[in-house]
């Protein structure tokens, strides 16, 4: 009998991560996501010993390592309208432009642990804080910046719904655009 096949972390979850992002938690098989990854479940469960759960942590934790790079301008870039412009840019990137859906949402979906829905709670949390920061950062008052923070983060998600549902990517476009105008205007 071969050996089972191998693959490196980052390969691993980027593949979790399109099963639990196409699927929601529930949806997300064992046998979709052994498909995905190329991996026997016995591998996977070798890599991830409480399996669906393990699987779905480890997916929410790299999406929050690539949401640190995307809300890194909101802290670093002195310009509150450039900052929220590149961290638009980057949702941008990661959103494949309004092609893919939001993985925090899809993985909130009916059967997630509430482990699981914490997690994706805190990732919204953390991105509703750094923008209601900047909002701060560029003259609103803390109950202003808040409430444009939420707002953008409605627009933001419901253009990724606008965008899969019509399969016209144009309205995610426009929300990351406008953005700067949401978040820093006077």
């Amino acid at each position: 009998m071969g050996r089972a096949p191998s693959i490196d972390d980052e390969a691993l979850l980027k593949h979790l991560t399109e099963v639990f992002r196409h699927s929601g938690y529930e949806g997300a098989s064992l046998t979709a996501l052994s498909s995905a990854s190329g991996l026997h479940r016995a591998s996977l469960y070798h890599r991830f010993p409480t399996g669906k759960p393990g699987m779905a942590a480890a997916v929410l934790a790299s999406v929050e390592r690539s949401f640190e790079d995307i809300l890194a301008p909101l802290t670093s870039e002195p310009d509150p309208s450039a900052a929220v412009a590149e961290m638009a840019r980057r949702v941008g990137v990661f959103y494949a432009d309004g092609r893919l859906a939001c993985v925090l949402d899809t993985m909130t979906l009916r059967g997630a642990p509430d482990e699981i829905r914490a997690a994706a709670a805190g990732l919204a949390a953390g991105w509703l804080s750094a923008m209601t920061d900047v909002a701060q950062r560029a003259g609103a008052s803390a109950e202003e910046a808040g409430r444009r923070a939420r707002a953008a983060l409605v627009r933001i998600e419901g253009a990724l719904i606008v965008a899969r549902v019509l399969d016209d990517p144009s309205e995610f476009q426009l929300a990351l655009a406008e953005l700067p105008q949401t978040l820093v205007a006077d």
